[in-house]
């Protein structure tokens, strides 16, 4: 069985699912009756776990590798599954890459790169499947959710101009489409502070992540599942809203 072999069951493509913010978000869309559609880069053993958890919920998920610095392919998936799908309620935009650019050592390359994954990628992927979202029967339409952030929003840091930059362009994305699409697809966007801290590199120190919590009124970082769940209610449950940017970083935008 196929996502959209069941009529009655919202179909949601997540890219980037396998792990963390992404895995959370397609997990909580399984709680909510919805099958899936995820797409992964490289954690191809995280995704068939997350296939294995989902489908103990009734979910069915499709896999699907991508690499979003590859636009050709990009488009080529798109394009794919706007002809196999029977229908598609929900497209999140979750993949996107994050490093730092120091601007002394900023190669063109880098910004690109940043540019096609975080913002290009996604205007693609919507425009191959915007067709499909127009006709979901969902009450309020089809919705499209991209994982925006606070730093790109006016709480610039220092040496990610890149990353910035193209998260920057996403959020325009955002309010551009939600007018281009109206009234049939909502699109929004969800812009967490530290819902999860990285593994590696920066901030991944004790002393680097107490020094960001310093500035958070909550003073505790936010989980993956603070953000899947903002995601999720856009999606299925925020009927009259379209263009918006939920902040969800225990007030860093604050202060």
């Amino acid at each position: 069985m196929s996502p959209g072999d069941r009529s009655d069951r919202p179909v949601v493509l997540i890219t980037g699912a396998a792990k963390r913010v992404g895995r959370a978000t397609a997990l909580a869309f399984a709680d909510a009756g919805c099958d899936l559609i995820v797409t992964y880069r490289t954690s191809e053993e995280e995704a068939h776990s997350l296939r294995d958890e989902a489908s103990t919920r009734g979910c069915t998920v499709r896999l699907e590798h991508l690499d979003l610095n590859d636009l050709d392919a990009t488009s080529e998936l798109g394009k794919r599954l706007a002809k196999d799908l029977p229908r598609l309620d929900v497209l999140v935009h979750n993949a996107s890459i994050y490093g730092r650019t120091a601007l002394e050592s900023l190669t063109a390359d880098d910004a690109l790169r940043h540019y096609r994954v975080n913002a290009l990628a996604p205007l693609l992927l919507t425009r191959d499947l915007a067709g499909l979202l127009r006709e979901s029967p969902l009450p309020a339409g089809g919705a499209v959710v991209a994982m925006a952030d606070i730093h790109a929003m006016g709480r610039p840091r220092k040496a990610f101009s890149a990353y910035a930059m193209s998260k920057a362009a996403l959020v325009e994305m955002v309010r551009t489409l939600a007018r281009e699409l109206a009234p049939r697809v909502r699109v929004n966007a969800v812009a967490p502070g530290v819902v999860a801290f990285p593994d590696e590199g920066y901030e991944s120190t004790e002393s680097e992540q107490a020094a960001y919590l310093s500035r958070v009124p909550l003073e505790r970082t936010g989980t993956p599942e603070d953000a899947a769940a903002a995601v999720r209610w856009l999606a299925l449950e925020a009927g009259y809203v379209t263009g918006e940017v939920v902040r969800v970083d225990g007030g860093r935008w604050l202060g």
